[in-house]
């Protein structure tokens, strides 16, 4: 059966509205550098919620201080940020829509000046020590009190952020991790303990998904790794680059987007849960399209998204989007004010 945009469906008892959404894109500047939500954070959620999308993940949320991307990034370290993550919980389910949070460590990408990576590993100026077993562990369980924590804030779910180079995408990519322990061998076993950890510790029927790496480094890697996850009790799979430094992208001639949107593809065709797609989909006939051809079950709509919260609505209507106009620097992400694409959707609506 054909799907369409405007098809529902669930994931676990969490029930999808349509296949739009919004995924997870990390707004530098508004936390003070406790990791604490701000009211931009409330309104910038609840906007989104507002504006029609099936599901929102929110951005990168940190389970370290150590972990951090940016000192300025969203933090679920500790129990005394609940209460401002509940906010955001709170005004999007107002909206009608479910919400996801992305747990995230960024690894030897991250802000620590002696990064944890699995092995050593050198990046730019940054070198990564491998990581002790104790160390490991240590991670892990900060993961799996991160979605506890989540859990008591009001999430519907989360999804583990194992892609864009951070320490779970390192751990997958055999060109970065070359232990030669259990964690080498099987390069996903730092991912299952952690997933076995989580299913543990909440109810059955919240959601745990991951953002995962297709090429880590061949796309052969991504679908095994797709595989396995799935037989451990993954609920979905959301479908961007790995370690970009050590990777392989592919797609064959004439395939209309982007080669991640292929390999999401690719992979939908190996597992039964379901496969988001993102990635350049700009339009809603991007959108339509990208569905079609992939038999993917969500697109992800992020910039434009950011430039229009009301994308969803606007395209399940047949009104014009609008949408990012790709400046060569993301204005959005310095001060949304300044966003070209927001500015130009904002006058079109007067």
């Amino acid at each position: 059966m054909k799907k369409q945009v405007s098809d529902t469906f669930s994931i676990r008892n969490t029930m999808i509205r349509n296949r739009i959404c919004v995924p997870p894109m990390v707004v530098y500047n508004w936390s003070d550098g406790s990791g604490y939500v701000d009211d931009k954070h409330v309104e910038h959620y609840r906007q989104l919620a507002h504006g029609g999308a099936g599901l929102i993940i929110q951005e990168a949320t940190c389970v370290t201080a150590e972990g951090q991307l940016a000192q300025t990034q969203l933090g679920i370290w500790e129990d005394g940020q609940i209460a401002g993550l509940r906010r955001i919980t709170q005004a999007v389910h107002a909206e009608g829509c479910p919400i996801f949070v992305q747990i995230h460590h960024a690894g030897i990408v991250g802000i620590a000046e002696h990064a944890l990576c699995p092995s050593a590993y050198q990046l730019g100026d940054k070198t990564g020590a491998e990581m002790s077993v104790e160390q490991i562990h240590a991670i892990q369980q900060a993961f799996i009190r991160a979605a506890q924590r989540a859990y008591q804030a009001g999430y519907d779910g989360v999804e583990l952020h194992g892609c864009h180079r951070y320490l779970m995408c390192q751990f997958l990519n055999r060109r970065v991790n070359t232990r030669a322990d259990v964690y080498g061998e099987h390069p996903e076993q730092f991912v299952l303990e952690i997933l076995e950890g989580i299913r543990k510790t909440v109810p059955e029927d919240f959601v745990v998904g991951i953002r995962l790496g297709a090429f880590e480094p061949t796309l052969e890697d991504g679908i095994r790794h797709a595989k396995i996850l799935e037989q451990h009790g993954i609920d979905f799979l959301d479908i961007s680059y790995g370690f970009t430094e050590e990777q392989e992208t592919e797609k064959p001639a004439g395939f209309p987007y982007k080669d991640i949107v292929y390999a999401a593809g690719e992979i939908k065709k190996q597992v039964s849960v379901p496969v988001f797609a993102v990635n350049g989909i700009r339009t809603p006939e991007d959108a339509r399209g990208a569905l079609e051809l992939t038999q993917v079950d969500m697109i992800d709509v992020g910039r434009g998204s950011l430039a229009n919260p009301n994308w969803t609505a606007d395209a399940l209507a047949g009104r014009e989007t609008d949408t990012c106009l790709d400046c060569s620097v993301c204005q959005w992400r310095i001060d949304p004010a300044r966003c070209a694409g927001r500015l130009l959707h904002e006058k079109r609506q007067k």
